[in-house]
C-alpha cells in the first residue's frame, strides 16, 4: 500500500540476494484505522507475498492518538514476543524499527531469548517528536519514552537511522557513533518506471501534490497560491490524498484546484509523471535539524518532475540533485513565482530537470543501493555470529 514501504521493499531485494526474510507487522492499519486480515481464532496469521514471509499480529483496534493508540502498541509488544514460539527457523539478524518503541523492545527481548544481534532501526525520534508535537518533556509518558530510548540504544548492537544528522542525537542518548549506519529511505526506480504517466490535459500546466495532507504538509500557502493564479487559465493544480486537513482545504478551494482523495501509489506515481510540476512542502520542525527522509521525495524525484521544495530541513536533496527550485516553507508569493519561473522554462529544460532527480536518486536513493548498505552495515554482526558458533 502507499506510505511506509520500506520494509516491503528492502525484503524484495534481500529475497532475490537470497536471504529469508520475515516482517512482524500489525495487521490494524494505523490511518484508516481498521483491521485488514482475517485471523479466525487465531491471534496472528502467516502470509507469503513476493517470497516474503510476514506475520501479521491481531491487536486491538483504537482511534487517534489517545491511549487506544498506545494500548495498541504494547499489544503488538506483548504479541510479537508471543508469536516466535510458533517459528521454525532461528534468525541471524532481528531488527526493531521504531514506528514505536514498544516494538523495538520487543524485538531486543526475543533477539536477547535466542542469542542473537539485536538491530534498532530509528525511523522516528521518540519521545522527541512527542515533545515537538507539545508535550511537556516532564510528562509521565515522555518520561518513561525517554528512558527506554537510551535503554535501547545502548543495547543494540547496531543502530540504523533515516535521518542523516540524528546520529548527533543518538550519541547524546547513549548510543556509540560506531555504531550507528545512515540508511535513508529511498524508492523502487526501476518500479516507478514502469508504471505509465497520467494523461493530463495537454493544454493545461499542472501542478501536483501527492500524500498526506495534515498539519505537517502546510498546504493552506498551495491553495492561496492556486486562488491568486485563477486568471492564469492554462494552469491547474491536482492534490491526491487524504487527512486531517483535506475537507478544511477543499471547502477554500478555488476552481483550478481538483482533490482527488486517497489513492493508489501505482495512481500517484502516475499522476506524478504525467504532471509539469510537483510541490512539496514540510512545516519548520526542531526534528528536521536532522534532516528528512520522506518516501513521498524520492517518488518525485524518480518520477522525473521538476519539484519545488518548500521546506527548511537541514538537507535538501532536491538542490543537491538540481531537480528543481528551493524555496521557503508557507510562502505563497514564492510559491507563486517558483510556478511562473519552471513555467517560463522550455519542456527539454523542465525534461533535464527531472532526468537530474532520476539520476540523482537512482545512484543514491535507489532500493538496491540502499539494500547494499544493509548489507555492508551488518555483515560484521553475522561474521562474528558465524565465528563464535
Amino acid at each position: 500500500m502507499s506510505g511506509g514501504t520500506r520494509h516491503y521493499d528492502f525484503a524484495k531485494e534481500l529475497v532475490k540476494r537470497g536471504y529469508s526474510v520475515t516482517i512482524f507487522a500489525a495487521g490494524f492499519h494505523y490511518s484508516k484505522y481498521q483491521e485488514l486480515k482475517k485471523y479466525g481464532s487465531s491471534f496472528f496469521l502467516k502470509e507469503e507475498i513476493d517470497g516474503i514471509n510476514f506475520v501479521w499480529l491481531k491487536t486491538r483496534s483504537y482511534k487517534g492518538n489517545g491511549i487506544g493508540r498506545v494500548l495498541n502498541m504494547l499489544d503488538y509488544m506483548y504479541k510479537a514476543q508471543r508469536v516466535v514460539h510458533y517459528l521454525k527457523d532461528k534468525p541471524n539478524i532481528i531488527i526493531g524499527s521504531s514506528v514505536h518503541l514498544f516494538a523495538v523492545y520487543a524485538a531486543y527481548k526475543i533477539a536477547k531469548r535466542l542469542e542473537v544481534p539485536f538491530v534498532m532501526e530509528v525511523r522516528d525520534i521518540w519521545p522527541q517528536t512527542l515533545i515537538d508535537m507539545g508535550f511537556s518533556k516532564w510528562h509521565p509518558f515522555v518520561v518513561l519514552l525517554g528512558c527506554l530510548e537510551k535503554f535501547l540504544y545502548k543495547k543494540a548492537d547496531k543502530i540504523i537511522t533515516l535521518l542523516p544528522y540524528a546520529h548527533e542525537h543518538i550519541e547524546e542518548h547513549g548510543g556509540k557513533r560506531e555504531n550507528i549506519i545512515w540508511i535513508s529511505n529511498g524508492v523502487d526506480v526501476s518500479g516507478s518506471a514502469e508504471i505509465e504517466a497520467f494523461a493530463f490535459d495537454p493544454k493545461k500546466f499542472h501542478i501536483t501534490y501527492a500524500g498526506a495532507i495534515g498539519q505537517a504538509n502546510q498546504l493552506h500557502a498551495f491553495i492561496r497560491a492556486a486562488s491568486r493564479l485563477q486568471e492564469e487559465k492554462d494552469l491547474l493544480f491536482h492534490i491526491a490524498g487524504d487527512g486531517p486537513l483535506r475537507k478544511e482545504l477543499e471547502r477554500s478551494k478555488t476552481s483550478n484546484v481538483i482533490f482527488y482523495g486517497a489513492v493508489a501509489k501505482e495512481q500517484a506515481i502516475a499522476m506524478m509523471r504525467g504532471s509539469d510540476v510537483l510541490f512539496f512542502p514540510l512545516a519548520d520542525s526542531p526534528v528536521f535539524k536532522y534532516g528528512i527522509s520522506s518516501n513521498k521525495l524520492f517518488d518525485y524525484l524518480a518520477s522525473q518532475t521538476p519539484i519545488i521544495f518548500a521546506s527548511h530541513a537541514k538537507n535538501n536533496v532536491v538542490k543537491d540533485a538540481n531537480a528543481g527550485i528551493s524555496i521557503n516553507v508557507d510562502d505563497e508569493e514564492e510559491i507563486i513565482e517558483a510556478i511562473k519561473t519552471l513555467r517560463s522554462l522550455s519542456t527539454s529544460e523542465r525534461k533535464l530537470l527531472g532526468k537530474n532527480g532520476l539520476d540523482y536518486v537512482s545512484k543514491h536513493f535507489s532500493i538496491p543501493v540502499l539494500v547494499d548498505k544493509l548489507e555492508d552495515g551488518l555483515s560484521s554482526l553475522v561474521y562474528n555470529l558465524q565465528k563464535n558458533g
